[in-house]
């Protein structure tokens, strides 16, 4: 259970203010609770569509995207991040949340005299998450999306920050600017692995600060809690609650390090898709997968890749995933994407697109294929100057994909 008194006087079954609360909005001024309930808004202005979806005390909403609501009272729809394809509608019970509000109550003391930083857009799972975690908790929940990354920066450090809930693309793009952020004590990472560049940047920038990772999905929330202690390879130890199970293509639970899909059971699940979207997860009497390859080893969750984006060259499975993870660890890489794209005598080819320093191409082509060998290396390198995103913090893997499909 979360501390004495980190509810209010009485824990709530929906979402709701925290007494003790207070909303900033990007510009520093504070966001009035009082507003009439709107059960579709638009995430711009985050403080006012906060506030519309607040006063609705139970009722369903959602933030950004289109179509007719689904949620029913004591429910709500988020989107999925999208990076495999467009932006799904999930629809998922309030009491989800709640339940891993009170966790991270526990885990890392947020509640009343906690300033939070959100730089992402509320159509964000993990900022929508932060964002009502800290009202339910009460804390005072900074809201810094909208407004450029030097100044999201510069208002961590201004207005005396101590924990950011954030994706590694936004870390890196307010790391950039040089601000130090003595306060920050924690760093709460999801979306995506945080790379060894950024890492060794917000140690840094907040050397006061423990960093945390979380692996999840939109439609599972948190799965993994990954810290210091945790091996680089892995994503971490279960979140608590969570139970996590690799499986064979059967449906056989698999031995300890062996390779298969991700299954998880958790009280922090979502109830289905919404709209005509049937989505991708599947379900077997309780549990949950949403396609991630991996292994439970004693380090913990260790991930392939998505089974949607494994490919196969001259017979292998290839994930490209796991070949990213080494290219960002190459000096002269600051992103890294792979992608296939087909090729008659292989099945499929690789290509790298990269953002860093193109004067290391041959160096950084020849450690990947001293690494995955001739066959499954990549056959060359698209260099960008920017990195499309979506507004989830994700790579835009469809952009890049059409760059791909495009290059010669």
């Amino acid at each position: 259970m979360p501390p004495a008194g980190v509810f209010g006087k009485a824990a709530s079954p929906w979402f709701s203010w925290h007494e003790a609360a207070r909303l900033i909005g990007p510009d520093g001024a504070e966001v009035r609770r009082e507003a009439a309930f709107a059960p579709v808004v638009p995430d711009r202005p985050g403080g006012h569509a906060l506030a519309a979806v607040l006063a609705g005390q139970g009722r369903g909403f959602r933030v950004g995207g289109a179509g007719a609501l689904e949620a029913g009272f004591g429910a709500f729809e988020t989107l999925t991040g999208g990076s495999l394809g467009g932006a799904r509608r999930v629809r998922r019970s309030q009491a989800s949340w709640l339940a891993s509000f009170a966790v991270n109550a526990r885990l890392f003391g947020i509640g009343p005299g906690v300033r939070v930083a959100v730089p992402g857009r509320l159509t964000q799972s993990l900022a929508l998450y932060a964002a009502l975690e800290g009202l339910a908790l009460g804390a005072e929940v900074h809201l810094l999306d909208g407004v450029r990354p030097d100044r999201m920066a510069q208002a961590v450090a201004a207005r005396g920050i101590g924990v950011i809930y954030a994706t590694p693309v936004h870390l890196a793009q307010m790391l950039a600017s040089g601000v130090v952020w003595p306060l920050v004590r924690l760093v709460l990472v999801g979306g995506a692995k945080l790379e060894a560049g950024v890492r060794a940047a917000l140690h840094a920038a907040a050397p006061n600060a423990d960093v945390r990772e979380f692996y999840g999905a939109a439609e599972a929330s948190f799965i993994t809690l990954a810290g210091p202690e945790d091996a680089p390879e892995s994503v971490g130890q279960p979140y608590p609650g969570v139970e996590v199970q690799i499986r064979d293509p059967a449906g056989r639970e698999v031995a300890s390090g062996e390779t298969g899909a991700v299954w998880v059971r958790s009280p922090y699940l979502f109830e289905g898709y919404a709209g005509e979207d049937a989505g991708s997860a599947r379900w077997d009497r309780g549990w949950l997968s949403v396609g991630e390859i991996g292994a439970l080893t004693p380090a913990g969750l260790v991930l392939r890749g998505r089974a949607g984006r494994m490919v196969t060259i001259a017979g292998q499975n290839v994930f490209p995933e796991e070949i990213e993870r080494f290219a960002a660890t190459l000096p002269g890489v600051a992103r890294a994407a792979v992608l296939a794209r087909r090729d008659a005598l292989r099945g499929h080819l690789l290509v790298a697109v990269l953002m860093g320093a193109p004067a290391a191409e041959a160096a950084i082509l020849a450690a990947l294929r001293a690494r995955l060998g001739p066959l499954l290396a990549p056959r060359g390198v698209i260099w960008r100057r920017d990195w499309p995103v979506l507004a989830s913090g994700k790579t835009d893997l469809a952009a890049l994909q059409a760059e791909v499909d495009a290059w010669r």
